[in-house]
């Protein structure tokens, strides 16, 4: 298994309110990270009413020097954020904290996933440098290369047309097994 270049542990800071409806007791929103956190499980670090902030969990932030232009997106956005993916614990009331990344495309795939919930949390301004300082050291510009076209002809070919199941020239465009059913009188 391939090592990352860079590795930090991340602290998760996740908000638990009173659920809004009927069907949800409660509502949990990851709502910061903590670069460089020891670890953690559930340690309450504050409490206003019925809700609390907890650190949940401690997972590491792994950097990729083949993610650079990942990277470069996500910090290109208006607000720079860590994308926190969750899933609902089998065993106990919070979810339970599955990653966190800096690649707003890896965000993207858990999003589309539809499994998990993914939580947008803005990055702090020392986060953001130590990804700047990742990415200057690592990336490397992609040379554009345009591809070249062929100038071989395969439309001339009458490969493929019909049905590969069917024997008979004259009946290319014939349904497989239709004769046997019936179907053609």
């Amino acid at each position: 298994m391939r090592q990352p270049q860079a590795s930090l542990p991340l602290g998760i800071v996740i908000r638990k309110t009173p659920g809004r409806t009927r069907w949800a007791r409660w509502a949990w929103r990851a709502i910061g990270v903590l670069p460089g956190a020891a670890p953690a499980e559930w340690h309450v670090l504050r409490q206003e009413g019925d809700a609390v902030e907890y650190h949940a969990a401690t997972v590491p932030l792994e950097l990729w020097r083949t993610d650079t232009e990942a990277y470069l997106t996500g910090l290109s956005a208006r607000t720079p954020a860590i994308g926190v993916v969750m899933r609902d614990a089998a065993i106990g009331d919070g979810p339970e904290v599955l990653l966190a990344t800096a690649s707003p495309y890896e965000t993207q795939d858990y999003l589309d996933s539809g499994e998990e919930t993914v939580e947008l949390v803005p990055m702090p301004e020392g986060l953001v440098a130590f990804i700047r300082d990742f990415i200057t050291e690592h990336h490397q510009e992609e040379r554009f290369v345009k591809r070249r076209r062929d100038r071989q002809r395969v439309d001339l070919k009458q490969d493929g047309i019909g049905d590969a199941r069917i024997k008979q020239v004259a009946d290319v465009y014939r349904a497989p097994g239709s004769r046997r059913r019936g179907a053609l009188h």
